[in-house]
């Protein structure tokens, strides 16, 4: 029988070593607990090196810093994780784990990465339904959610044309130096990257943000998340 490999991310280490318990008693489920982004990242890097089978579903701490958007400090580890996921692990399944339901915060995560939504107080039998249909592809979201997430994802609808029509008017060497702003780099790693002065990325960045109508990097770094534009190939 396939056995189901579930990575939980959470701070509260004792919280993911329970949790990664009570599944690992299921006969079908093989579990894994982390308390930081860092020993997640390790323990994929395992992965990818065939030193560690391959995780099918991904549990993170929604409280993360960067887990469903950037932060005032540019893009964090959590984000970095959930990159990571992306390019390399397709195939991993993301949920979210909550201590409370937000359906603003939940709209986000499912217009990113994240297949579902689950409370951290939800029995046993609630996270393995989850786990379960994530991997047949359906995606879990409280009942009492559906309604607000549900109005969220129509108002972000209604907001994605304007952000795609913003981006479009960035010329290619302001969408470069967006990407790299997406990517965390800052003014000196960008004019290195792209071989301009400091004073040329400046005025770049101000472009940028008074193109796209808005007043800080963050909020740059938000919408062209939202808008789906990728960050700068290879960086760190």
């Amino acid at each position: 029988m396939d056995r189901i490999r579930v990575l939980v991310v959470d701070e509260h280490r004792i919280f993911a070593e329970s949790l990664a318990t009570a599944l690992a008693a299921e006969a079908d489920v093989e579990a894994m607990a982390v308390g930081s982004v860092l020993a997640a990242h390790q323990l994929l890097e395992q992965v990818r090196q065939g030193r560690q089978p391959p995780f099918q579903v991904l549990l993170l701490d929604v409280e993360l810093p960067g887990a469903v958007e950037p932060t005032a400090d540019g893009p964090t580890e959590a984000t970095a994780l959930l990159d990571l996921t992306r390019e390399r692990f397709p195939e991993l399944r993301t949920v979210m784990l909550a201590a409370c339901d937000d359906p603003a915060m939940a709209a986000r995560a499912l217009s990113g990465e994240a297949r579902g939504w689950v409370a951290k107080d939800s029995s046993l039998a609630r996270l393995l339904q989850v786990i379960r249909g994530v991997l047949r592809d359906e995606t879990h979201l409280p009942p009492g959610l559906l309604t607000g997430v549900l109005r969220e994802l129509q108002a972000d609808r209604a907001h994605r044309g304007e952000r795609q029509r913003l981006v479009e008017s960035l010329t290619p060497r302001e969408l470069e130096v967006l990407r790299c702003m997406l990517a965390g780099l800052g003014r000196k790693a960008v004019a290195e990257r792209l071989y301009l002065s400091p004073h040329t990325v400046r005025t770049h960045m101000q472009n940028v943000l008074g193109k796209l109508n808005v007043h800080s990097t963050l909020a740059a770094v938000a919408l062209a998340r939202r808008a789906g534009i990728p960050p700068a190939d290879g960086a760190p």
